[in-house]
């Protein structure tokens, strides 16, 4: 296992940061997320076609690049720092991980040339109103008739379900646990948006009511795809989080050296100076633990279980505390709407109760190593 980034790698970090640093500044962050959609077409496609992002961890068989969850760590931490409004992480994590893990080659061969091209936006629809992404918590039924696969009941929290074209959906069948392929504008699915803490970030409630579907694998045998695909999208959000923290970190650190009291920087003061520290010292934390993670989704190895639950748990506090610490920072202004400090932690609140909370990996984590 390779722990070092290669040039290769440094060079689609630098691309992405200009990219993201053009198209995803404050300004237009705050504007697509007082939109619907929630994200720009016309930078969608860019994304496609001039980086190539969406096809980056598909297969060449499919249409994509072929390339490793590292380099998809390297994207989503300059994502995160950006606070990047667009439907990647649901399209990318959560849908292209669920159709990789299937093993259900034809689905593969259906599906993902046009995820990779950025024509089509998909999502994972896991989360029923509990919240849960315990997979024994899904409710939603799929039944079998004259040939035909249809669905029964909702699910919640959708990530960017109300533009998706294609929704993977977690049903339960007389077998057990399946994954099922719907178009958004299939008979009997309807859904809305919902009001979220995180603006930048769109969720959807979306109802089946005898929806046709088309099942991806082996009736009832879903169940080990899924955990992967929770544990690999646990291991990208990780890598988000750790981008996020990052800036937090980097704008605290820039306003503590320009802000002026009784004469001197504010960085100056013992007690700035400490909270600056506590940041770097959790954040470069966070970054091993997601860097490592990474590393291990790429290998495939025997501990990607593990390295995620340690990964998600801590970047989510890191992150959070980052977020937390830089309004402490910043002061009065860092209360008010229109200074950014309040978007990261939106995100950062969001982000730690996607895929599980803190306390929830580590219950994973103990469990994993038979504590």
């Amino acid at each position: 296992m390779r722990f070092a980034f290669t040039d290769e790698q440094d060079a689609l970090r630098a691309a992405v940061r200009r990219f993201l640093k053009d198209k995803s500044p404050e300004s237009e962050v705050r504007r697509l997320m007082a939109t619907d959609d929630g994200y720009d077409p016309g930078v969608w496609k860019q994304m496609a076609e001039q980086l190539g992002l969406q096809s980056l961890i598909i297969p060449e068989q499919f249409g994509g690049s072929g390339y490793s969850h590292v380099e998809l760590m390297i994207v989503l931490e300059e994502m995160g720092s950006a606070l990047l409004c667009a439907p990647y992480f649901s399209s990318i994590a959560l849908a292209t991980n669920a159709l990789l893990t299937s093993g259900d080659e034809g689905a593969q061969a259906k599906y993902l040339p046009s995820i990779a091209s950025g024509d089509t936006i998909a999502t994972l629809a896991w989360v029923e109103d509990g919240g849960t992404w315990n997979l024994t918590d899904t409710q939603l039924s799929a039944g079998h008739h004259d040939g035909v696969w249809t669905l029964n009941g909702h699910k919640s929290f959708v990530l960017d379900g109300a533009v998706a074209d294609l929704v993977l959906v977690v049903a339960q069948t007389d077998g057990g646990l399946s994954l099922f392929a719907v178009a958004q504008d299939a008979p009997g699915l309807t859904g809305h948006g919902l009001k979220t803490l995180d603006q930048t970030r769109k969720q959807a409630r979306i109802e089946f009511v005898d929806t046709p579907a088309r099942l991806i694998g082996v009736a009832g045998h879903a169940y080990a795809g899924l955990s992967k695909t929770l544990d690999l999208a646990a291991v990208a959000l990780a890598a988000e989080q750790v981008g996020g923290a990052q800036r937090c970190l980097d704008n605290s650190v820039s306003y503590a050296k320009t802000r002026f009291q009784f004469g001197r920087p504010i960085g100056s003061f013992q007690a700035i100076k400490h909270r600056c520290a506590d940041m770097q010292v959790d954040v470069e934390a966070a970054r091993s633990a997601a860097y490592y993670a990474g590393w291990s989704a790429a290998e495939d190895a025997a501990d990607l279980a593990i390295a995620a639950s340690v990964a998600k748990s801590y970047c989510s506090d890191a992150f959070l505390a980052a977020a937390a610490e830089t309004i402490q920072i910043h002061g009065g202004i860092g209360f008010t709407w229109e200074h950014p400090a309040h978007l990261y932690v939106r995100r950062a609140k969001s982000a730690e109760l996607m895929l599980g909370d803190s306390p929830y990996h580590r219950e994973q984590l103990a469990a994993r190593l038979g504590v």
